[in-house]
């Protein structure tokens, strides 16, 4: 899914303030792109996630979705969200969760993947009985992922989907991640406050100003998968973003 974001605005007001979280945006998306969104807290990192999912409507400017408005995708079960919380259902098991995802795709869309397949690449097989408390923080968000690809939307979503993990699973999970993006290429939007793992998973790193948010950084991430921080490419790309981070950092201390 291709996206294109023009002089993009949000404003979150009340009848006693008003916070501009994002301030004229501009940006494009290719389709089949992994684009990380890194910066400080309150940037409007997952504010843009919410207006490109619909959950937000702008205060000014546009976001198109394959020249298509947000609402129209999201009506046509193209946007799929992941964020910290796996937001399950408790009252199903493991592939009825799933199950229930693909319950909510078109019609005329028939599943590359049965449920049992997709609880398979997610190394969930032996679970698929088992209710979410039963399971892992880890183990949960495996669930999740599961339900993500699933829903084999064109636009994935994902707000620091792993943060809330210890660093071993985070690890796991990441590279995981990868081996089920990549036979599809969904677009991607990933929000996350680990320069190593955007390093990692990205293609493309956006780079944000404290608020309110606006773009100072985009960099192209020329390296093959699997990447690893021995490679001179990876260590110069490292310094490039923690120099756009530190430039973020200094406004922020400015203000």
């Amino acid at each position: 899914m291709n996206i294109q974001v023009e002089a993009l605005t949000h404003i979150f007001a009340n009848s006693r303030v008003q916070r501009t979280a994002l301030a004229e945006i501009n940006f494009g998306v290719k389709s089949g792109q992994f684009v990380a969104l890194i910066g400080p807290s309150g940037c409007g990192k997952s504010t843009l996630l919410r207006l490109a999912g619909d959950l937000l409507h702008p205060t000014r400017g546009t976001i198109t979705l394959d020249g298509r408005k947000p609402p129209e995708m999201r009506a046509a079960h193209e946007i799929a969200w992941m964020a910290q919380s796996p937001a399950l259902l408790p009252w199903l098991d493991a592939r009825q969760n799933v199950a229930l995802a693909q319950r909510f795709m078109p019609v005329n869309r028939h599943p590359r993947l049965t449920v049992d397949q997709v609880l398979e690449r997610v190394g969930l097989s032996d679970a698929a009985g088992a209710f979410p408390f039963t399971l892992s923080g880890g183990m949960q968000q495996r669930l999740a992922l599961a339900r993500l690809l699933a829903l084999e939307a064109s636009l994935w979503l994902m707000d620091e989907p792993f943060a809330a993990l210890d660093e071993i699973s985070r690890e796991r999970l990441t590279t995981e991640l990868l081996d089920l993006w990549q036979p599809f290429h969904p677009t991607v939007l990933w929000v996350t406050h680990n320069i190593y793992e955007a390093l990692r998973l990205a293609d493309r790193i956006l780079v944000f100003s404290p608020s309110p948010g606006r773009i100072v950084g985009d960099l192209a991430i020329d390296l093959p998968r699997p990447r690893s921080e021995a490679n001179p490419r990876f260590q110069q790309i490292l310094a490039a973003l923690r120099t756009a981070l530190g430039s973020t950092a200094n406004a922020q201390v400015a203000q």
